[in-house]
């Protein structure tokens, strides 16, 4: 009975009433029992809760004490979020300046090992034409215009000089004038063909005047033609004439000259 008492109102359900008006027929119409369902259902839960007796709820100050927790902790996390930015900022800067300092020695080593490199290049190229100039040297190869007999090389000069500009001439290429000391080096002398300067000349000697080379040794081997064998004062050595024979002209005459020099002695710049 109670249960029924108690139980949840169909507020779908409609009654019935009569009125009478001015006496006349009564008229039946339908009304709502409440003006809105909404009253009911508040009504309701209003009549369940005093049934159930009091609800249990949180006094004022303990959810005060928790919002207040809740915004310490959000502001204690938003803090360390803060501080973590502000840590990873720090190293950031710290790293990218480490970095840029890194960057900048690798660009000044590699700006040195380029000047290095350079430098090396540029000593193993003298270096190569210094060993191509000692393997001419060694291979005996003479420069241009000078011809190779044996151990020496023979330059003829175009031009004519007296006999003390030929020398000075020939020592300028690092060589002097011919000194011959064999039948096949005065041979090839002799195929050159005309008159030139040699390094025979007159010397004064123990009262006279006698023959000497350039290089200061006696003369021993002799294609002197017959006539020369004893110099004349100003007088030095020429060959060839016509017989392949030398004969002599005094230095001031003008005249071509013979160089010669050892091979393996030969300055390949000259």
């Amino acid at each position: 009975m109670s249960s029924d008492i108690y139980a949840e109102p169909d507020l779908s359900k409609k009654v019935r009433y009569s009125r009478k008006e001015d006496r006349a027929e009564w008229e039946q119409r339908e009304v709502d029992i409440y003006e809105s369902t909404d009253e009911i259902r508040d009504s309701y839960v209003h009549f369940k809760s005093e049934e159930g007796g009091p609800q249990t709820q949180s006094p004022p100050s303990v959810q005060k004490g928790s919002f207040r927790c809740a915004t310490l902790a959000l502001r204690v996390l938003c803090l360390l979020m803060l501080a973590g930015i502000i840590i990873l900022s720090i190293c950031y800067a710290l790293n990218k300046s480490q970095l840029q300092d890194e960057l900048q020695d690798t660009k000044t080593n590699l700006t040195e090992l380029q000047s290095s490199y350079d430098k090396l290049s540029k000593n193993h190229s003298q270096l190569q034409e210094e060993v191509k100039k000692l393997k001419e040297k060694i291979e005996g190869k003479c420069p241009d215009r000078w011809t190779r007999i044996g151990s020496s090389c023979y330059f003829k000069s175009t031009e004519s000089k007296t006999w003390s500009d030929s020398r000075g001439d020939c020592q300028d290429k690092g060589a002097d004038l011919v000194i011959i000391n064999s039948k096949e080096e005065q041979e090839f002398i002799r195929n050159m063909g005309g008159e030139s300067w040699i390094g025979l000349q007159a010397k004064w000697s123990s009262g006279r005047y006698e023959w000497e080379w350039v290089d200061g040794s006696a003369l021993t081997e002799t294609f002197l033609a017959e006539g020369y064998g004893k110099p004349s004062y100003g007088y030095n050595g020429v060959c060839c004439d016509s017989d392949g024979k030398w004969t002599q002209s005094h230095y001031s005459n003008s005249k071509t000259f013979i160089c010669e020099k050892c091979v393996w002695c030969f300055d390949v710049n000259v």
